[in-house]
C-alpha cells in the first residue's frame, strides 16, 4: 500500500537538501595515499611512482595504472578486475590471490612477479614480460598470452618451468 504525502511548497527545498545530505556518494578517494585496503576504484593513477607500496586487499577495480611504476609492490588480495596496467612496471610485485579478471597488462613488465592463486581469467597479457614469474594455482581461463615472454615462468601446476624462449605459450 502506498501513501501520498503532501508537502507544502515552502518545505520542498529543505527536503531536497536533507535528501542530498543523507545520500552517501560511492566515489573512491583517488587522492588517498597508498595503503592497505585503499579504495582507488575507477581512479586514474597513470604514471604514478608506487614502487614498494603496500596495497594489500586494495580496491582497484576499473582503475588505470598505465605506465605506473609498481615494482616490488605488495598487492596481495587486491581486487583489480578490469584494471589497466598498460606498459606498467610490476617487476617483483606480489599479486598473490589477486583478482585480475579482464585486467589489461599489455606490454607490462612483470618479471619475477608472484601471481600465486591469482584470478587472471580473460586478462590481456599481450606482449607482456613475465620472465621468472610464479603462476602457481593461477586461473588463466581465457587469458591472452599473445607475444608474452614466459622464460622461466613457474606454471600453474607449481612444478613446470617454462623453457627459455617460450613466447605466447609455456614450452
Amino acid at each position: 500500500m502506498f501513501y501520498i504525502v503532501r508537502v507544502p511548497h515552502r518545505h520542498l527545498p529543505l527536503l531536497i537538501v536533507a535528501a542530498m545530505l543523507a545520500a552517501t556518494p560511492a566515489f573512491a578517494a583517488c587522492t588517498s595515499p597508498a595503503a592497505p585496503e585503499v579504495n582507488w576504484r575507477r581512479c586514474l593513477l597513470d604514471g604514478q611512482e608506487l614502487s614498494g607500496a603496500d596495497l594489500t586487499r586494495g580496491h582497484l577495480r576499473d582503475a588505470s595504472f598505465t605506465r605506473a611504476r609498481l615494482g616490488q609492490a605488495v598487492m596481495v588480495g587486491v581486487d583489480a578486475a578490469n584494471g589497466r596496467f598498460l606498459s606498467a612496471d610490476l617487476t617483483g610485485a606480489d599479486l598473490t590471490d589477486a583478482t585480475l579478471r579482464a585486467a589489461d597488462f599489455t606490454r607490462a613488465t612483470m618479471r619475477d612477479a608472484k601471481l600465486i592463486g591469482a584470478d587472471l581469467r580473460r586478462a590481456r597479457l599481450f606482449r607482456a614480460d613475465l620472465t621468472g614469474a610464479d603462476l602457481t594455482g593461477a586461473d588463466l581461463l581465457g587469458a591472452d598470452f599473445t607475444g608474452t615472454i614466459l622464460d622461466g615462468v613457474r606454471w600453474t601446476d607449481g612444478i613446470r618451468l617454462c623453457a627459455v624462449g617460450s613466447v605466447g605459450s609455456c614450452q
